[in-house]
């Protein structure tokens, strides 16, 4: 036989066959693919996110700084009931991406679908966002959604979808949610009263002329060692006295120096360990306000506590403002 044209290997022959049965192939899933999805999530029909019975779970993360009571959903991620001590209770959902549009979601408590009937709460509108916390709920509504779970019904945020007009549909399931909640509830009970950022930076206010903590001052110490006692991540505390511009630099320095140490006595003797400590003064070289009206003069007549977590006393002893609370 007489070829016509340049005649291929037969290994090249068989490789561009099997080439073609693969690139045939891979449309045929793609169509599939498609065919599933437009099938799936039409422009008119809702796209729901609900654990099923048999897959409904919530679990809780405890502690004495917050509480988390969490709840799978699947495909969509995870809707979080999370206390953090000091600090009201919230809701929030957290997904890698949300299907729901940037916006208002309406918030509604409705009968689930195993236990039809009950009359629909209507608890308003929630912000949509595009950060990893899409839905947040405040202490009020949080509340109120828990009570929902209580009773069996199923709180539900519906959204237009951010690629069509079908409407998103994001519920918790009820079941299990009771015996989580009494754990909730025990964990709550043993919560600090403050959290890091509540006492993170702290200061108390002396009379003029004087180095004396008052009884409101001793309160606001009393929240910061008993934050520290329990936070053993809190490495370093730093305390800095001041005075107003009233008298002469000498004496506003000793003055400054008596009010520090007024601070740092008060900690080592309620159990703050010293070697943890950096006491420093600076008379009125770092005032917060204005020194002419009695009133600015007395913001500035303080003594600062600031924690530190994760590091060591490691900054330099020269007299800075630098980490001061202003």
């Amino acid at each position: 036989m007489r070829a016509t044209g340049k005649e291929l290997p037969i290994a090249a022959l068989d490789g561009l066959m099997m080439r073609k049965e693969v690139v045939s192939k891979a449309f045929s899933a793609l169509a599939i693919l498609c065919s599933l999805f437009s099938n799936t999530v039409s422009a008119d029909e809702p796209l729901a996110y609900l654990a099923p019975m048999e897959r409904s779970q919530w679990y809780i993360s405890t502690s004495i700084f917050e509480c988390s009571v969490v709840h799978d959903i699947p495909i969509y991620g995870q809707g979080i009931f999370y206390h953090e001590a000091g600090e009201d209770i919230y809701f929030y959902t957290q997904a890698a991406s949300s299907a729901m549009k940037a916006g208002k979601a309406a918030l509604v408590i409705e009968a689930s679908p195993w236990r039809p009937g009950g009359v629909v709460r209507d608890l308003g509108l929630v912000d949509v966002t595009e950060t990893k916390k899409h839905l947040r709920v405040e202490r009020a509504r949080a509340h109120d959604m828990m009570k929902g779970l209580l009773e069996g019904m199923m709180p539900t945020f519906t959204r237009k979808a951010w690629f069509s007009d079908a409407s998103v549909r994001v519920s918790l399931n009820s079941i299990g949610f009771s015996s989580t909640y009494d754990e909730y509830l025990e964990c709550i009970s043993s919560l600090l009263p403050v959290n890091f950022r509540q006492v993170e930076r702290s200061s108390v206010n002396f009379e003029s002329d004087k180095a004396v903590l008052l009884r409101s001052d001793i309160k606001t110490l009393d929240m910061v060692i008993m934050y520290v006692k329990a936070d053993p991540s809190v490495t370093a505390v730093y305390v800095d006295g001041h005075t107003d511009a009233t008298g002469r630099r000498i004496y506003n320095r000793r003055l400054s120096k008596a009010r520090a140490e007024a601070v740092t006595q008060y900690l080592t003797r309620q159990g703050i360990n010293p070697d943890t400590i950096q006491t420093r003064y600076h008379g009125e070289r770092y005032p917060i306000a204005g020194n002419v009206k009695s009133n600015e003069k007395a913001k500035n007549r303080r003594t600062t506590v600031r924690l530190v977590r994760g590091t060591s006393l490691s900054m330099p002893t020269k007299e800075s403002p630098e980490g001061e609370l202003n």
